[in-house]
Protein backbone atom coordinates (compact mmCIF):
# COMPACT_ATOMS: atom_id res chain seq x y z
CA UNK A 1 0.00 0.00 0.00
CA UNK A 2 1.29 3.46 -0.86
CA UNK A 3 2.51 5.58 2.05
CA UNK A 4 0.07 8.47 1.96
CA UNK A 5 2.43 10.32 4.29
CA UNK A 6 4.55 11.07 1.22
CA UNK A 7 1.84 13.53 0.15
CA UNK A 8 2.48 15.89 3.08
CA UNK A 9 3.74 19.24 1.81
CA UNK A 10 2.59 18.60 -1.75
CA UNK A 11 1.03 21.65 -3.41
CA UNK A 12 -1.12 21.59 -6.51
CA UNK A 13 -0.61 24.03 -9.34
CA UNK A 14 -2.64 27.21 -8.82
CA UNK A 15 -6.22 26.85 -10.03
CA UNK A 16 -7.94 29.82 -11.63
CA UNK A 17 -11.72 29.97 -11.75
CA UNK A 18 -13.68 32.70 -13.52
CA UNK A 19 -16.42 34.12 -11.33
CA UNK A 20 -19.83 35.18 -12.54
CA UNK A 21 -23.25 35.96 -11.04
CA UNK A 22 -24.85 32.87 -12.59
CA UNK A 23 -22.55 30.51 -10.66
CA UNK A 24 -23.23 32.40 -7.43
CA UNK A 25 -26.97 31.99 -8.00
CA UNK A 26 -26.65 28.26 -8.79
CA UNK A 27 -24.67 27.70 -5.59
CA UNK A 28 -27.21 29.64 -3.52
CA UNK A 29 -30.08 27.60 -4.97
CA UNK A 30 -28.18 24.40 -4.17
CA UNK A 31 -27.97 25.25 -0.46
CA UNK A 32 -31.59 26.37 -0.15
CA UNK A 33 -31.75 30.09 -0.79
CA UNK A 34 -34.89 31.13 -2.63
CA UNK A 35 -36.90 28.12 -1.49
CA UNK A 36 -39.18 30.63 0.26
CA UNK A 37 -40.11 32.78 -2.72
CA UNK A 38 -41.64 35.48 -0.49
CA UNK A 39 -38.44 36.03 1.52
CA UNK A 40 -36.76 39.16 0.15
CA UNK A 41 -33.60 38.56 2.16
CA UNK A 42 -33.06 35.19 0.45
CA UNK A 43 -33.92 36.73 -2.93
CA UNK A 44 -30.78 38.87 -2.75
CA UNK A 45 -28.67 35.71 -3.18
CA UNK A 46 -30.56 34.28 -6.16
CA UNK A 47 -31.52 37.40 -8.14
CA UNK A 48 -29.04 39.40 -10.19
CA UNK A 49 -30.37 42.83 -9.14
CA UNK A 50 -28.16 43.72 -6.15
CA UNK A 51 -26.77 40.20 -5.99
CA UNK A 52 -24.91 39.06 -2.86
CA UNK A 53 -22.67 35.97 -2.80
CA UNK A 54 -23.26 33.31 -0.13
CA UNK A 55 -20.12 33.25 2.09
CA UNK A 56 -19.90 29.45 2.16
CA UNK A 57 -19.54 29.44 -1.63
CA UNK A 58 -15.83 29.85 -0.94
CA UNK A 59 -15.63 26.07 -0.35
CA UNK A 60 -16.34 25.28 -4.03
CA UNK A 61 -14.00 27.84 -5.60
CA UNK A 62 -10.66 27.27 -7.37
CA UNK A 63 -10.31 23.70 -6.13
CA UNK A 64 -8.15 20.99 -7.75
CA UNK A 65 -11.36 18.91 -7.93
CA UNK A 66 -11.86 15.36 -6.74
CA UNK A 67 -8.15 14.64 -6.99
CA UNK A 68 -8.38 11.67 -4.60
CA UNK A 69 -9.90 9.70 -7.48
CA UNK A 70 -6.65 9.76 -9.44
CA UNK A 71 -4.87 6.34 -9.26
CA UNK A 72 -1.40 7.85 -8.77
CA UNK A 73 -2.32 8.87 -5.21
CA UNK A 74 -3.22 5.31 -4.19
CA UNK A 75 -6.46 6.28 -2.41
CA UNK A 76 -9.48 3.96 -2.39
CA UNK A 77 -11.72 6.84 -3.45
CA UNK A 78 -15.00 4.92 -3.09
CA UNK A 79 -14.24 4.62 0.63
CA UNK A 80 -13.51 8.33 1.14
CA UNK A 81 -15.77 10.45 3.33
CA UNK A 82 -15.55 14.17 4.04
CA UNK A 83 -14.62 14.35 7.72
CA UNK A 84 -14.25 18.04 8.55
CA UNK A 85 -14.48 21.40 6.82
CA UNK A 86 -13.60 24.92 7.86
CA UNK A 87 -13.59 28.29 6.17
CA UNK A 88 -12.06 31.53 7.39
CA UNK A 89 -13.35 34.65 5.64
CA UNK A 90 -11.29 37.82 5.31
CA UNK A 91 -13.46 39.67 2.78
CA UNK A 92 -16.70 39.23 0.86
CA UNK A 93 -16.68 36.34 -1.60
CA UNK A 94 -16.65 37.96 -5.06
CA UNK A 95 -18.93 37.07 -7.97
CA UNK A 96 -16.86 38.71 -10.71
CA UNK A 97 -13.25 38.51 -11.81
CA UNK A 98 -11.14 35.42 -11.10
CA UNK A 99 -10.53 33.33 -7.98
CA UNK A 100 -7.08 31.77 -7.64
CA UNK A 101 -6.63 28.85 -5.26
CA UNK A 102 -3.44 27.11 -4.10
CA UNK A 103 -4.07 23.80 -2.32
CA UNK A 104 -1.44 22.19 -0.08
CA UNK A 105 -1.51 18.85 1.77
CA UNK A 106 -0.73 19.75 5.37
CA UNK A 107 -0.87 16.42 7.24
CA UNK A 108 -1.76 12.72 6.99
CA UNK A 109 -2.63 10.59 10.03
CA UNK A 110 -2.56 6.78 9.82
CA UNK A 111 -5.12 5.25 12.20
CA UNK A 112 -4.01 1.70 11.46
CA UNK A 113 -5.10 -1.30 9.39
CA UNK A 114 -8.87 -1.42 9.06
CA UNK A 115 -9.22 2.00 10.73
CA UNK A 116 -8.44 4.29 7.81
CA UNK A 117 -6.43 7.48 7.56
CA UNK A 118 -7.10 11.21 7.96
CA UNK A 119 -5.82 13.45 5.20
CA UNK A 120 -5.70 17.24 5.76
CA UNK A 121 -5.31 20.01 3.22
CA UNK A 122 -5.62 23.78 2.90
CA UNK A 123 -6.73 25.99 0.01
CA UNK A 124 -5.83 29.69 0.04
CA UNK A 125 -8.16 31.80 -2.14
CA UNK A 126 -7.18 35.13 -3.69
CA UNK A 127 -9.11 37.48 -5.97
CA UNK A 128 -6.76 37.84 -8.94
CA UNK A 129 -7.80 41.31 -10.05
CA UNK A 130 -7.49 43.00 -6.65
CA UNK A 131 -4.97 40.71 -4.95
CA UNK A 132 -7.36 40.32 -2.00
CA UNK A 133 -6.96 37.15 0.06
CA UNK A 134 -10.64 36.56 0.76
CA UNK A 135 -10.74 33.06 2.29
CA UNK A 136 -8.74 30.09 3.51
CA UNK A 137 -10.29 26.63 3.49
CA UNK A 138 -9.16 23.65 5.56
CA UNK A 139 -10.50 20.17 4.84
CA UNK A 140 -10.20 16.66 6.25
CA UNK A 141 -10.88 13.49 4.27
CA UNK A 142 -11.41 10.15 6.01
CA UNK A 143 -9.82 7.53 3.75
CA UNK A 144 -11.55 4.45 5.15
CA UNK A 145 -9.71 2.02 2.88
CA UNK A 146 -6.17 3.33 3.37
CA UNK A 147 -5.13 2.79 6.98
CA UNK A 148 -2.14 0.70 8.01
CA UNK A 149 0.56 2.04 5.68
CA UNK A 150 2.97 2.80 8.53
CA UNK A 151 2.45 6.54 8.65
CA UNK A 152 2.15 9.10 11.43
CA UNK A 153 -0.33 7.77 14.04
CA UNK A 154 -1.14 11.24 15.44
CA UNK A 155 -4.49 12.04 17.01
CA UNK A 156 -7.50 13.66 15.38
CA UNK A 157 -7.49 17.42 15.80
CA UNK A 158 -9.42 18.74 18.82
CA UNK A 159 -12.55 20.89 18.67
CA UNK A 160 -13.84 23.52 21.09
CA UNK A 161 -15.96 22.44 24.11
CA UNK A 162 -19.66 22.34 23.29
CA UNK A 163 -22.41 24.01 25.40
CA UNK A 164 -24.40 21.59 27.56
CA UNK A 165 -27.63 23.62 27.72
CA UNK A 166 -30.54 23.49 25.30
CA UNK A 167 -30.01 25.38 22.03
CA UNK A 168 -30.96 29.06 21.94
CA UNK A 169 -32.62 28.71 18.55
CA UNK A 170 -33.27 26.10 15.87
CA UNK A 171 -34.11 26.24 12.18
CA UNK A 172 -35.53 23.38 10.12
CA UNK A 173 -34.93 23.17 6.40
CA UNK A 174 -36.63 20.71 4.05
CA UNK A 175 -34.29 19.56 1.30
CA UNK A 176 -35.69 18.58 -2.09
CA UNK A 177 -35.12 15.19 -3.73
CA UNK A 178 -33.00 16.81 -6.46
CA UNK A 179 -30.79 18.74 -4.07
CA UNK A 180 -27.62 16.67 -4.68
CA UNK A 181 -28.07 16.86 -8.45
CA UNK A 182 -28.50 20.62 -8.19
CA UNK A 183 -25.59 21.11 -5.82
CA UNK A 184 -23.16 19.14 -8.00
CA UNK A 185 -23.52 21.88 -10.65
CA UNK A 186 -21.26 23.93 -8.37
CA UNK A 187 -18.36 21.63 -9.19
CA UNK A 188 -18.43 18.56 -6.92
CA UNK A 189 -19.06 15.76 -9.41
CA UNK A 190 -18.26 12.81 -7.12
CA UNK A 191 -20.60 10.08 -8.46
CA UNK A 192 -21.34 8.98 -4.88
CA UNK A 193 -23.92 11.77 -4.88
CA UNK A 194 -25.59 10.90 -8.19
CA UNK A 195 -25.02 7.28 -9.22
CA UNK A 196 -27.01 4.63 -7.26
CA UNK A 197 -24.52 1.89 -8.17
CA UNK A 198 -21.57 3.86 -6.82
CA UNK A 199 -23.53 4.61 -3.65
CA UNK A 200 -24.30 0.90 -3.16
CA UNK A 201 -20.64 -0.03 -3.63
CA UNK A 202 -19.74 2.48 -0.90
CA UNK A 203 -22.28 0.97 1.51
CA UNK A 204 -25.21 3.37 1.07
CA UNK A 205 -28.65 2.35 -0.17
CA UNK A 206 -28.88 5.38 -2.44
CA UNK A 207 -26.83 8.51 -3.30
CA UNK A 208 -26.11 10.71 -0.31
CA UNK A 209 -26.00 14.47 -0.06
CA UNK A 210 -22.64 16.20 -0.40
CA UNK A 211 -21.19 17.04 2.98
CA UNK A 212 -20.42 20.51 1.65
CA UNK A 213 -24.06 20.96 0.70
CA UNK A 214 -25.07 20.25 4.31
CA UNK A 215 -22.28 22.66 5.31
CA UNK A 216 -23.85 25.33 3.10
CA UNK A 217 -27.31 24.72 4.56
CA UNK A 218 -25.86 25.08 8.06
CA UNK A 219 -24.21 28.31 6.93
CA UNK A 220 -27.61 29.45 5.65
CA UNK A 221 -29.06 28.81 9.12
CA UNK A 222 -26.30 30.88 10.75
CA UNK A 223 -26.60 33.74 8.28
CA UNK A 224 -30.38 33.80 8.79
CA UNK A 225 -30.50 33.34 12.56
CA UNK A 226 -27.36 35.15 13.73
CA UNK A 227 -26.44 37.68 11.03
CA UNK A 228 -29.74 38.94 9.62
CA UNK A 229 -28.47 37.80 6.21
CA UNK A 230 -25.62 40.34 6.41
CA UNK A 231 -22.67 38.42 4.94
CA UNK A 232 -20.05 40.67 6.50
CA UNK A 233 -20.67 39.32 10.01
CA UNK A 234 -19.71 35.70 9.34
CA UNK A 235 -15.94 35.43 9.85
CA UNK A 236 -15.31 31.69 10.14
CA UNK A 237 -17.12 28.38 10.30
CA UNK A 238 -15.99 24.85 11.15
CA UNK A 239 -17.88 21.54 11.15
CA UNK A 240 -17.30 17.86 11.77
CA UNK A 241 -19.39 15.58 9.56
CA UNK A 242 -20.75 12.66 11.56
CA UNK A 243 -23.54 11.02 9.53
CA UNK A 244 -24.74 11.25 5.91
CA UNK A 245 -27.87 13.12 4.86
CA UNK A 246 -30.09 11.79 2.08
CA UNK A 247 -31.70 14.11 -0.46
CA UNK A 248 -35.29 14.89 0.53
CA UNK A 249 -34.66 14.78 4.28
CA UNK A 250 -35.25 17.61 6.73
CA UNK A 251 -32.19 19.13 8.33
CA UNK A 252 -32.55 20.96 11.67
CA UNK A 253 -29.78 23.30 12.75
CA UNK A 254 -29.59 23.85 16.52
CA UNK A 255 -27.66 26.99 17.50
CA UNK A 256 -26.05 28.08 20.78
CA UNK A 257 -25.25 31.80 20.95
CA UNK A 258 -22.07 32.66 22.86
CA UNK A 259 -21.74 36.27 21.67
CA UNK A 260 -19.04 36.59 19.03
CA UNK A 261 -18.90 32.79 18.78
CA UNK A 262 -21.76 30.42 18.12
CA UNK A 263 -21.93 26.65 18.28
CA UNK A 264 -24.25 24.55 16.19
CA UNK A 265 -25.31 21.01 15.32
CA UNK A 266 -27.37 19.67 12.39
CA UNK A 267 -29.82 16.85 13.02
CA UNK A 268 -31.98 14.72 10.72
CA UNK A 269 -35.16 14.50 12.85
CA UNK A 270 -36.76 11.59 10.95
CA UNK A 271 -33.83 9.30 11.72
CA UNK A 272 -32.74 11.02 14.94
CA UNK A 273 -29.13 11.22 13.75
CA UNK A 274 -26.58 14.00 14.02
CA UNK A 275 -25.33 14.88 10.54
CA UNK A 276 -23.02 17.75 11.53
CA UNK A 277 -21.51 17.81 15.01
CA UNK A 278 -19.27 20.16 16.96
CA UNK A 279 -19.95 23.04 14.59
CA UNK A 280 -18.63 26.46 15.53
CA UNK A 281 -18.58 29.88 13.90
CA UNK A 282 -17.00 33.23 14.70
CA UNK A 283 -19.00 36.41 14.16
CA UNK A 284 -17.51 39.86 13.65
CA UNK A 285 -18.53 42.93 15.63
CA UNK A 286 -18.18 45.07 12.51
CA UNK A 287 -18.28 44.35 8.78
CA UNK A 288 -15.03 43.18 7.18
CA UNK A 289 -13.61 44.78 4.06
CA UNK A 290 -15.29 44.16 0.72
CA UNK A 291 -13.14 42.33 -1.84
CA UNK A 292 -15.04 43.71 -4.83
CA UNK A 293 -17.56 46.37 -5.64
CA UNK A 294 -20.49 43.96 -5.49
CA UNK A 295 -23.64 45.44 -4.00
CA UNK A 296 -24.16 44.67 -0.31
CA UNK A 297 -27.56 45.12 1.31
CA UNK A 298 -27.90 46.01 4.98
CA UNK A 299 -29.14 43.18 7.20
CA UNK A 300 -30.58 43.14 10.68
CA UNK A 301 -27.32 44.39 12.20
CA UNK A 302 -27.06 47.42 9.90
Amino acid sequence: MRNLGDLVGMSFAPVEQPLNPRDSIIYALGVGYGQDSSDREQLRFVYEDGLKTVPTMAVVLASPGFWLREPRYGVDWKQVLHGEQAVELFADVPHSGTAVGVTTITDVVDKGAGKGAFLYWENRLVHKETGTHFATLTSTAICRGNGGFGGNPGTRRPVAPFPERKPDTSWEFQTIEQVALLYRLSGDDNPLHADPDVALSAGFNRPILHGLCAFGIAGHALLRSCCGYDTSYLRSMMVRFSSPVYPGERLRTDIWDEGDQVFFRCVVPERNVIAIDRGSARLGAAPHASSTSQTQSTGAHG
